[in-house]
């Protein structure tokens, strides 16, 4: 089939599942990270790791290093973490209180916005004046309690890719939980199989079982927006896990899942490791409340269950997928459609292929 063939939309009562080559082979990869995240918002850290002046926190986004700062008037900045000099490293790790970032290499010294304020013994250097030298900046949106970046200038803006879900969540405020740990699982598939696995809930009574008592599988729904779906379901039987209200389970394209329930936010970052590996970063956050305090420990064993399902399924779908007998299957319209969502994006990304 041609690329345009492959790409192309179809109604959801018609859909096609993306075609196994997406997954399989390694060609896609560096496509996807100029296409999928270089033009996407990333999560790329927590308020909490920039609270005060020179916090400052060093990542990868889309394949590139990027610093992020909390400047002495309070503002984020984020800009590659490249110096302007011969590319070393304005900062090899996240910190705090720093008064300024001195790269790695030759010394050359930037402030906290990204300006360069010193370059050792460069005096004879002709027309050169560090007034002149800035870091690349990147975009930043702080949401939440959650830091986000963009790296490129047509990614759409932080408003409309996030409409709406502060005011569906509330009373919800995510910015009052605090951290309480990180769990990192790597995974041999694609890392678009997990998304895919995410975005709906067909399999639940089949890998989750235990997760299946808990939501309420009759009016489980899921709701598309533009760039973002959510499924979500009323909680019971959850013998102290989640306590009562409603799960939430949003997903903001391309990779990043907020999983809400009444007193927990747990995000998700799911970053390729190679065409046929992912990484997939859990983050947990709590209020205060003594009885989510309580129910911690119940929860995050109740999770860890949840993820070791996960994962086999998804590494048998990826030896699946690179069978070579697969093609993209029929779509299950009541309960696939955030998959329909999600691919028909990535379709728009891959038929800019050049």
């Amino acid at each position: 089939m041609t690329l345009s063939e492959l790409c192309r939309t179809l109604p959801l009562e018609q859909a096609l599942a993306l075609d196994a080559s997406f997954y399989t082979d390694p060609a896609w990869l560096g496509h996807e990270q100029r296409q999928v995240f270089g033009r996407s918002w990333q999560l790329a850290a927590h308020a909490g790791d920039l609270r005060d002046s020179g916090d400052h926190v060093v990542c990868e986004v889309a394949g590139k290093p990027i610093l992020i700062t909390r400047a002495t008037d309070g503002q984020l900045h984020a800009m590659f973490n490249v110096c302007r000099h011969r590319a070393g490293p304005v900062a090899t790790c996240s910190g705090k209180g720093a008064r300024a970032l001195q790269c790695a290499y030759h010394g050359w010294t930037y402030q906290l916005d990204g300006q360069l304020r010193a370059a050792p013994e460069m005096q004879r250097a002709q027309a050169f004046s560090p007034a002149d030298i800035r870091l690349p900046p990147v975009r930043v949106q702080e949401w939440q309690g959650l830091i986000f970046v963009a790296l490129d200038d047509h990614t759409p803006p932080f408003a409309d890719v996030f409409k709406d879900i502060r005011e569906r969540i509330a009373p919800i405020d995510l910015s009052a939980m605090r951290f309480a740990k990180r769990d990192s699982y790597r995974l041999d598939c694609n890392w678009k199989v997990y998304v895919d696995n995410f975005l709906e809930g067909y399999h639940l009574p089949y890998v989750h079982p235990g997760l299946s008592k808990v939501l309420d599988y009759r009016v489980y729904d899921t709701e598309l927006h533009d760039w973002y779906s959510l499924q979500h379901s009323p909680l019971r039987n959850n013998d102290g896990l989640y306590g009562d209200g409603n799960a939430y389970y949003y997903f903001i394209y391309p990779n990043i899942m907020l999983n809400i329930t009444p007193g927990r936010l747990q995000t998700n970052r799911i970053l390729p490791a190679g065409h046929d590996q992912c990484v997939v970063e859990f983050d947990y956050y709590y209020t205060d409340d003594p009885e989510v305090q309580a129910r911690i420990a119940a929860e995050q064993a109740f999770s860890d269950e949840i993820q070791a399902e996960d994962i086999a399924i998804c590494q048998q779908v990826q030896r699946g997928l690179a069978s070579g007998s697969y093609q993209g299957g029929r779509l299950n319209p009541k309960r696939e459609s955030g998959v329909w969502h999600f691919q028909n994006l990535l379709r728009q990304a891959y038929a800019r292929h050049e």
